[in-house]
């Protein structure tokens, strides 16, 4: 398999990415943590004190559903620009253009991983602490990062062919923050609407993050059958949309 073969360079472009994303930056990835915690703070003073809601540790609710969110928005959103930003590695010399697309996410998927684990403390200080269910994490991310990287295959080959699909992805990232529950909960969606609303595969995913960090309590089966199977799904249909269009990158940079 192309990922196996190209593991040495997968991981250097990997580690590239994550320098580049720091580097440049004043606080570096303290801003990781900084940008969710603010957003959290300005949901909650809006939230808690002009719409009165009176979730169980809101803060904490806000903060899940923000981190989770920004590893879907920003991995995908970086990783749409990933073969048009590297046109000299598509032009003159013949890697697989995947390792491209991956390396992106995979540099997403690490930084999201610290986020959480920066969010461990907070939880503490909370008085909620974690529980044995906590081991399910990493099955959850994994099939999180199926997601996004499914989707990111097909955003990289589509954006080589139309560059203002960046402005309609933006667009398409905050109808979807608001369609999925980081700033309300489940329970507020009307009934008749819930069985559709269900369908949107990060919902389960925000779900059940907040199960296994906020609830203390394990995933359901479903949940995670219906996750993975959507995140091997997504990525079967990126896959061959990228393997047909990626015949004229060259000719389209």
């Amino acid at each position: 398999m192309w990922f196996l073969e190209y593991r040495e360079l997968i991981r250097i472009m990997t580690i590239s990415e994550l320098k580049v994303k720091y580097q440049s930056s004043l606080l570096g990835f303290t801003w990781s943590l900084l940008n969710p915690l603010l957003i959290m703070l300005v949901l909650y003073f809006v939230f808690s004190n002009v719409f009165k809601m009176t979730q169980n540790h809101l803060a904490l609710y806000l903060l899940i559903g923000i981190v989770s969110w920004r590893f879907f928005a920003i991995g995908t959103s970086a990783a749409m620009a990933s073969i048009v930003g590297k046109s000299s590695l598509v032009t003159k010399i013949y890697i697989p253009r995947q390792v491209l697309v991956l390396s992106v996410v995979l540099a997403s998927f690490i930084s999201s991983i610290l986020e959480f684990v920066v969010l461990v403390p907070i939880l503490f200080i909370f008085g909620v602490g974690l529980s044995p269910y906590i081991l399910f994490f990493p099955v959850i991310h994994i099939i999180f990062f199926m997601m996004v990287y499914g989707v990111s295959l097909i955003l990289a080959s589509l954006y080589v062919y139309y560059r203002d699909l960046n402005q309609i992805w933006d667009v398409l990232i905050q109808m979807g923050f608001f369609l999925s529950p980081i700033v309300y909960p489940i329970s507020t969606v009307p009934e008749k609407y819930l069985p559709y609303y269900m369908l949107n595969p990060v919902t389960v995913v925000i779900q059940m993050y907040r199960d296994i960090l906020l609830n203390h309590i394990a995933p359901t089966t479903a949940n995670l059958i219906f996750a993975f199977l959507v995140g091997g799904g997504i990525i079967l249909i990126g896959s061959a949309i990228f393997k047909r269009l990626q015949r004229r990158f060259a000719e389209e940079m």
